[in-house]
């Protein structure tokens, strides 16, 4: 029996994971949103993309939470998304109360699933799933590091002008200004950056990667990135699904793990059937670890203006 997976959100990220989803023939898909027929349009849409693309999966589009039923995972991208000049932060009280409703409804229809967070802001929002829904915290997990990671790559295959896909990257930290990208944990085939690259190019590289969202933000100017964040959700999502056993960088709930307690952040994961199976605890530089627990600290705070 195929696994199903709903994704919550129609819009650009949802669509795309969508998208994304089908192409990999692994599962089932479900597309809600609230705008009327929207989503069931787009649902037949990439429906009749599978004899083309090669996929036998049916993407179902519903207004009607009650067809998440029985999902594998629930993959959260509703909210609003942020304006030029608005902060992840800017988002929060706003985009609390929708992700409340789309928990209950997913504690409600789908009790077994595993929730990935995508809606910003990302750690926040994660935070406030986790605790609506009170699902053991392995099985809610937050789309952040991947993505910030996946940047990060991006960037330095741009500076060096190599292949992507020999480039392994590793940024923790909260899904914001505050992310702390880990350049003595990201290679070239192998080769660390800080070989490759100067000090200073590296630490504009790394604040470019902290922009990365605000950047495209700029750019679009009506809307926020959806392709890559999509794409890294997908694979967080076939992660679980296939229990790939992935080391990727999550939020995820930290017991003590680098002197942070009680609160979801971007850390190293094995991703895989069980959810976040393990936290992995990287050696740290003081300055690398330091720059982790300031971010932590930041996202401490704003837990207490959602009440925490």
């Amino acid at each position: 029996m195929r696994k199903k997976v709903s994704v919550i959100g129609a819009g650009n990220v949802g669509a795309n994971c969508a998208m994304y989803l089908a192409g990999r023939n692994i599962c089932d898909v479900v597309l809600v949103d609230i705008i009327e027929d929207m989503p069931a349009g787009k649902g037949l849409d990439l429906s009749q993309a599978g004899p083309l693309v090669g996929y036998d999966i049916f993407v179902q589009g519903s207004n009607d939470f009650a067809d998440i039923k029985d999902s594998d995972m629930v993959i959260v991208t509703s909210g609003l998304a942020r304006k030029p000049g608005m902060s992840r932060e800017d988002l929060l009280k706003a985009n609390a109360d929708i992700i409340r409703s789309v928990t209950e409804n997913i504690v409600k229809y789908a009790p077994n699933s595993y929730i990935l967070m995508v809606a910003n802001p990302l750690d926040l929002m994660t935070y406030h799933a986790a605790a609506v829904s009170k699902f053991p915290k392995n099985r809610v997990f937050g789309q952040a590091g991947v993505l910030d990671s996946t940047r990060f790559r991006t960037f330095v295959a741009m500076e060096l002008n190599v292949s992507m896909s020999d480039i392994q990257a590793m940024v923790l930290g909260g899904h914001g200004d505050t992310m702390v990208p880990l350049p003595q944990y990201t290679t070239v085939g192998g080769i660390p950056i800080t070989e490759l690259i100067s000090q200073e190019r590296i630490e504009a590289i790394s604040q470019r990667t902290r922009m990365g969202g605000g950047e495209i933000v700029k750019l679009l100017k009506t809307g926020s990135a959806y392709y890559a964040p999509a794409m890294a959700s997908t694979q967080m999502a076939e992660a679980v699904l296939l229990d790939r056993k992935r080391v990727l960088p999550a939020s995820a709930y930290a017991t003590g793990q680098y002197g942070i307690d009680g609160l979801y952040i971007g850390l190293p994961v094995v991703l895989g059937a069980e959810g976040v199976e393990k936290i992995l605890e990287l050696k740290l530089d003081d300055a690398s670890l330091s720059a982790l627990q300031k971010s932590a600290a930041t996202y401490k705070e704003h837990l207490g203006e959602l009440g925490y």
